[in-house]
């Protein structure tokens, strides 16, 4: 038994969300294309008298550090199972803007859950682990496997898909957060009234990630919360207008926001756009990355 475990674990960004009418449990049906991209958090544990959290990195003030954490409940979710106490010291060195739409809350639920089964020495299997992802969030379970995938049911029900080569990505950070529940009020105000559809991936945008094609991704991303997004913070339109412009591909809200992300075609278009994008005044921070990503992995 190892007396320290370290994980890293991607952001995830989202190609489709397609979301449905709100259900009587007051989740929403998805159709959700998750992306894993190269902007990491690292989970450490080790042992402790009681369970602690502590995190450092940028946004790291916006962290809850008790058990609302979720890289706390997961710790909490796994010894509860395996009949044992969570007296673990959780290190979250963050590097996933908090609030952002890109699941950096999720991703630490994850790390800490393979870290924890792997300092307790407990072994679980990969459903097990991922059946306590989905107990824990939605976006849990894809912040383990990473990759891409598409997430079925509330997005929990992952389909593993196939890249046909590395994607670029330009992230632009906005000057606040946006709560995931408030934007999914947000799109059912917005949609009363109307006959929402049910959540379908798209097959021009699966034949575009397995092609690896960066052009025919961008004529098929799309995001069902973005107007939900914008209507509680409009001046990201302004942000995605300034991406536009410097030649991104494509331009969307990342999950319930309010980070931005931009497809460009390769590292040259991604270090103008991020220029442009850190020049325009629209944003907090701007980062590179490309995806996909591997998921949750023991350092």
């Amino acid at each position: 038994m190892s007396a320290r475990v370290t994980v890293r674990v991607p952001a995830k960004v989202n190609v489709q969300l397609a979301v449905g009418a709100a259900r009587p449990d007051g989740f929403h049906d998805l159709a959700n294309v998750f992306l894993a991209v190269g902007l990491y958090d690292e989970v450490t544990v080790t042992p402790a008298d009681a369970l602690r959290v502590t995190c450092e990195g940028p946004d790291a003030a916006q962290v809850p550090l008790d058990r609302t954490n979720l890289a706390a409940r997961a710790a909490i979710a796994l010894a509860e199972r395996y009949g044992r106490t969570p007296d673990v010291h959780l290190h979250i060195a963050k590097d996933i803007p908090v609030a952002g739409g890109m699941a950096g809350g999720s991703a630490d639920g994850a790390g800490a859950l393979l870290a924890c089964d792997a300092l307790w020495g407990i072994g679980a299997t990969r459903d097990e682990l991922l059946d306590i992802c989905a107990e824990l969030g939605s976006d849990v379970p894809f912040s383990l496997v990473g990759g891409a995938a598409l997430g079925t049911g509330r997005g929990e029900k992952l389909t593993a898909l196939e890249t046909g080569g590395d994607f670029r990505w330009v992230f632009a950070m906005a000057g606040r957060g946006l709560s995931t529940p408030a934007v999914f009020r947000e799109f059912d105000r917005l949609t009363e009234g109307t006959d929402v559809p049910e959540p379908v991936a798209s097959g021009a945008l699966l034949d575009a990630l397995a092609a690896g094609d960066p052009d025919a991704l961008a004529a098929t991303v799309s995001n069902d919360l973005q107007p939900a997004a914008l209507s509680l913070f409009p001046e990201l339109a302004d942000t995605l207008a300034a991406g536009r412009a410097a030649g991104a591909l494509a331009a969307l809200v990342s999950g319930s926001g309010p980070t931005t992300a931009f497809l460009v075609r390769d590292p040259g278009a991604a270090k103008t756009v991020a220029e442009v994008l850190r020049a325009s005044g629209t944003c907090r921070a701007v980062r590179v990355a490309s995806a996909p990503a591997a998921g949750a992995t023991v350092l």
